[in-house]
């Protein structure tokens, strides 16, 4: 994975910082592209094993779709509400379909560890409640960029 940045140096997240800041945020914001070329924005949880972004979507959704149709994308998740406190992440690349369409829950050991860490973080659970609409995307990142504006020094 390429750290994309060459300024904003001084306020990118180390990686200890990155991986604490992945594994405690809830929400991302998912770029797809749509069918005639314009960019489409939606928000979505998702987990991170410390390599990979795991994204569990809906698979009646336009996200699913155009992710099926073109698999690269971009995702920001961030935090902070004044100009000091702006911290967030940039990743980008080409997810991968890992498991059945839709989930329900067969045994696959790859899904394993993001399932338990989806399942702690977003509904409090040891193991991961399947609908029979969702199913995930991996996005192993291609490129990081990432900035922590706390880091500035104060004016």
């Amino acid at each position: 994975m390429a750290v994309t940045q060459r300024r904003g140096r001084k306020i990118m997240m180390t990686p200890g910082e990155l991986d604490e800041f992945l594994t405690t945020q809830r929400t991302c914001r998912v770029a797809t592209v749509s069918k005639d070329g314009t960019p489409h924005v939606s928000a979505l949880w998702f987990a991170w094993d410390g390599t990979s972004l795991w994204l569990y979507s809906v698979v009646r959704s336009k996200r699913w779709a155009e992710l099926r149709r073109d698999p690269r994308v971009a995702v920001v998740i961030d935090s902070g509400e004044e100009y000091g406190e702006l911290r967030g992440v940039e990743l980008s690349g080409t997810v991968e379909f890992v498991g059945e369409v839709p989930r329900t829950g067969e045994l696959r050991a790859e899904l394993d560890v993001p399932e338990t860490l989806f399942a702690r973080k977003n509904f409090g659970l040891e193991e991961m409640p399947h609908d029979g609409r969702h199913a995930w995307a991996r996005l192993t990142p291609e490129a990081i960029a990432s900035w922590d504006f706390r880091k500035l020094p104060s004016v």
